[in-house]
Formats: C-alpha cells, sequence, structure tokens
C-alpha cells in the first residue's frame, strides 16, 4: 500500500502545481479519486492518506462499496458513469452529486429517490459530438439546462465531459468552460462545477478551469 499512497500524494501534489501555474488556489480543484473495480482494502488506504472524495460508474458496485465501507467518516461518493433511469433508485440515496445527467426524465427520477428529496447534478456534454459517447450534445443543453432547473429539488452545479479519443484534450476542456460560462449568462445564475480531466490530461483540464478533476489509473494503478 506505500506505493499506492505514493502515488496520491504524487497526484495531489501535481493538482497543486497546475493551479499555481493557472494562477489558481489550489484548494480550488476538488480531487475525485475514481474507485471502479478496486477493492475496499485500495480505497481504505486512500481515506488514510486524506482523500474524502471516491467516484464509481456502476450502480451495483457503488451500493456494495457504500456498504461495506460505511463506517468511515466523511467518506462522499459520486456517480461518474453512464446511468439508466432504472438505475437511479440504487445511485441517487447515496451519492452527492451525479456527473452523468443527459435527459430531463433521469434528472426528475434521479431527485424522486434522492434522500431528502435534494440531489446536486452535472449536465453530461458530449462535447466532441461522439456517436459511441453519452451525453447531451453542446447545442442541445441550455434546453436540458432550463429543464433541470425548474424541477423541484435537483441542483444543477455544472457541466462534465470526457473529451474525444485520439484528439488532444485541452481544446475539448476550453470549450466546456466556454459552453459553462454561456449557459451561466443565459441562464442567469452561476455554474460553479466543472467536472473535466483524468489521469492522462487532469493538468490541462485544471489549466482550463476544472473544478473537479477524475483520476483513477494514475493513483490506484492497474484495477483490481
Amino acid at each position: 500500500m506505500n506505493e499506492l499512497v505514493t502515488r496520491f500524494m504524487e497526484v495531489r501534489e501535481r493538482i497543486e502545481r497546475a493551479a499555481l501555474r493557472a494562477s489558481r488556489a489550489p484548494g480550488s480543484v476538488r480531487l475525485l479519486a475514481i474507485s471502479k473495480a478496486q477493492p475496499a482494502e485500495k480505497i481504505r488506504a486512500v481515506y488514510a492518506a486524506g482523500q474524502r472524495e471516491f467516484g464509481e460508474n456502476y450502480a451495483q458496485e457503488l451500493k456494495a462499496k457504500t456498504a461495506e465501507l460505511s463506517g468511515l467518516e466523511g467518506l462522499r461518493w459520486h456517480f461518474v458513469g453512464h446511468l439508466q433511469s432504472n438505475k437511479a433508485k440504487l445511485v441517487a440515496p447515496l451519492v452527492e452529486l451525479v456527473h452523468t445527467v443527459d435527459s430531463e426524465t433521469l434528472g426528475r427520477e434521479l431527485v424522486k429517490r434522492a434522500s431528502g428529496g435534494h440531489l446536486r447534478v452535472l449536465i453530461e456534454v458530449n462535447i466532441g459530438g461522439e456517436s459511441q459517447k453519452g451525453g447531451v450534445a453542446p447545442e442541445s443543453t441550455l434546453d436540458l439546462a432550463r429543464a433541470l432547473l425548474v424541477v423541484p429539488g435537483l441542483e444543477l452545479s455544472g457541466l462534465m465531459c470526457v473529451p474525444p479519443a485520439g484528439q488532444p484534450a485541452r481544446p475539448a476542456f476550453a470549450r466546456l468552460r466556454e459552453l459553462r460560462d454561456s449557459l451561466a449568462a443565459s441562464l442567469g445564475q452561476p455554474l460553479p462545477e466543472l467536472s473535466m480531466g483524468m489521469s492522462g490530461d487532469f493538468e490541462d483540464a485544471i489549466e482550463e478551469g476544472a473544478t473537479l478533476v477524475r483520476v483513477g489509473t494514475a493513483i490506484f494503478s492497474a484495477r483490481g
């Protein structure tokens, strides 16, 4: 586990350096440790080193891990994978933020199932228009945002993206930031969160304004 903790600390240091390069406060960027397919003991080790926010991609795995690790005080879960409406009942009571809302139907189902009838969400944007990826088209994001904002108990906090495969990531991150700023102006309210950047590109994402970076492999190495 020593190597795991070393990798985790290195990622935190890289986040801080990237924030400072962008003239941002290091505390303005939160690390989300993506623990998909990782055993509980690895999550416990990273938790012991100071990490509190973890992200999962699959509803059933999230349910199992939240039960197994329920004794860890202050542990907070995010959902970052594709989610069908019929799985909302598994996810909504367990997480503080869903990153992958791409329809009004999903948003309504999530908040209906959420603890206390309140849930924070991000709109997933298919920033590169890739047919194999989920998310809403950039030009449809404003309509979806308007629809979600009137759902009682649903708090729209910002946007999320995965950059197009095989292309430089930074232009996609810049486009998402510009889209967020345009949406916030149109809606007349802030959208503070930008969830973008993974193990191979999170420093570029931070320099383009990411507030949440989703890092798995750089921390946990090989899965399992």
